[in-house]
C-alpha cells in the first residue's frame, strides 16, 4: 500500500496541488490513474472477478449557446471497470468548469465532446447522458429497501482498516440466504489530500449468512483509510469474497457530492448495471 500511495503516476497529478481555473474549454485539464496501480496491490490480473462500472453525477455543468446565453444540465458519465484509468476527481472538475465561457452550438455537442474526452482519458468507450436539472429522473431521491445494519450495538476500538476483520463472517453450515444490507458509515479519506469521503455502502448476497456484526466492525475500518472511491469499493469486494463463499455478491457505494460530483462505483458477479438511485446525502 505504501508503495502505491508513494507511485510516480501520482506525484503527476493535479490534486493536492494549487491551481488556476479556466473558463474555455480545455481537453487537456484531464488526468487518468492506472487502475493497475491499486488491482497490483489487491493481486487482481486481468481477468477480475467482478464486473462493473462507476457512475458519476455532474451537478455543476454549464455552458454558452451560440448567442452567449448560458445552459446547465446535469450530467451522468458510465465508466467500465474494465477501462485502463480511472479519471482523477479534480482534474475532472476543473475540465468541467472551462467549458463555463466556451460556446457550443448544442446540448448534442456538449454530449459528444465529453464522450470523446472521457474515453480517451479513461482509456475505454464513456457513456454520456445530459439531462436539465429539473428533469434527471435517475437524481430522484429514491426509497431502497435495504436492511440498515447501522443501529447494531458493537464496540469498536480501531478505525484502521484491517481486513481480517472479516475472519468468522461466515457460517458455512447455515442455510443458504438473499440479502440485501446498507450501512451508512463508510468513511475514508483522499489518497492524495487525505480530505474525509462519505458514503451509503450496499451489499447483496446470496449464500450462508454474514454476520451483521462483523460486517459493520470491518466498514467502519476504513475510516482512517487513504484510498480513491473505485479502490475502497474493489477492496470491500475482494476481501469479502476471500472470507466468504457466496454465490453471488454485489458492493455498490453512494458516495456523498464533493465539488459537483458524487462517484458511484458497482462491482458485482452478475451481470446487473448499477441502479439509477439518489440517496438523501447527495
Amino acid at each position: 500500500m505504501a508503495n502505491y500511495q508513494n507511485a510516480k503516476e501520482l506525484t503527476k497529478l493535479t490534486l493536492g496541488k494549487q491551481t488556476n481555473y479556466s473558463s474555455k474549454y480545455n481537453s487537456d485539464l484531464l488526468q487518468a490513474v492506472p487502475r493497475k496501480l491499486n488491482r497490483d496491490d489487491l493481486a487482481l490480473n486481468n481477468s477480475l472477478p467482478f464486473k462493473g462500472e462507476d457512475v458519476w453525477y455532474g451537478y455543476e455543468l454549464s455552458w454558452l449557446n451560440n448567442k452567449g446565453k448560458p445552459i446547465v444540465a446535469v450530467a451522468e458519465f458510465r465508466f467500465r471497470c474494465t477501462s485502463p484509468n480511472l479519471v482523477e476527481s479534480k482534474s475532472f472538475k476543473l475540465y468541467l468548469n472551462s467549458f463555463n465561457q466556451t460556446k457550443f452550438n448544442s446540448w448534442q455537442e456538449v454530449e459528444d465532446i465529453l464522450i470523446k474526452d472521457l474515453s480517451f482519458t479513461s482509456g475505454e468507450t464513456a457513456k454520456v447522458n445530459l439531462c436539465k436539472v429539473d428533469q434527471c429522473p435517475a437524481l430522484e431521491i429514491s426509497s431502497i429497501p435495504a436492511n440498515c445494519i447501522d443501529d447494531l450495538d458493537v464496540t469498536i476500538d480501531h478505525y484502521d482498516y484491517q481486513k481480517n476483520i472479516l475472519k468468522g463472517i461466515q457460517n458455512p453450515n447455515t442455510k443458504s440466504k438473499e440479502e440485501f444490507v446498507v450501512s451508512h458509515l463508510l468513511k475514508s479519506n483522499c489518497l492524495i489530500t487525505n480530505q474525509p469521503d462519505w458514503a451509503s455502502l450496499y451489499i447483496s448476497y446470496k449464500g450462508a449468512p454474514l454476520n451483521h456484526e462483523i460486517l459493520l466492525k470491518y466498514i467502519i475500518s476504513f475510516r482512517q483509510h487513504n484510498e480513491f472511491h473505485e479502490q475502497c469499493v474493489e477492496r470491500i469486494f475482494t476481501d469479502i469474497i476471500s472470507y466468504c463463499n457466496l454465490e453471488k455478491l454485489t458492493v455498490y457505494a453512494r458516495y456523498t457530492r464533493r465539488g459537483g460530483l458524487d462517484i458511484n462505483p458497482f462491482r458485482s458477479t452478475t451481470k446487473q448495471t448499477a441502479p439509477n438511485l439518489r440517496t438523501l446525502r447527495q
